[in-house]
């Protein structure tokens, strides 16, 4: 306890720049890329190769599958939801601590 009281600046201002570095680091992580890969391309044209082969239009194809992948989707939209709310909370506290760190404090005699 004694080394916490002698050394409460350093430990806050610590554990604020890596609440704040965590939060940078997971959200470029995480945020998407721009644009489309080769490997996603490629798959796309053999979906449509394959599509002309049965005799389907690759959106028909592509319409049931969003149908039956339906509670997936949501599913992937809530974990980013809360990946990301999560990350604001992680930068939100790495400031405050931070913050709460540089502010002067009353000496008590």
């Amino acid at each position: 306890m004694e080394y916490f009281l002698k050394h409460k600046t350093v430990i806050i201002r610590s554990l604020g720049g890596m609440m704040l570095l965590m939060g940078f680091a997971i959200h470029f992580w995480t945020t998407p890329k721009e644009g489309i890969s080769a490997n996603d391309r490629a798959t796309a044209n053999v979906a449509r190769m394959e599509a002309k082969v049965k005799g389907q239009s690759s959106t028909q194809s592509k319409a049931s599958k969003k149908s039956d992948a339906k509670f997936l989707d949501e599913l992937k939209d809530t974990q980013a939801k809360q990946l990301r709310y999560l990350t604001i909370l992680a930068m939100i506290l790495g400031v405050g601590f931070l913050g709460y760190s540089f502010m002067p404090k009353k000496q008590e005699s």
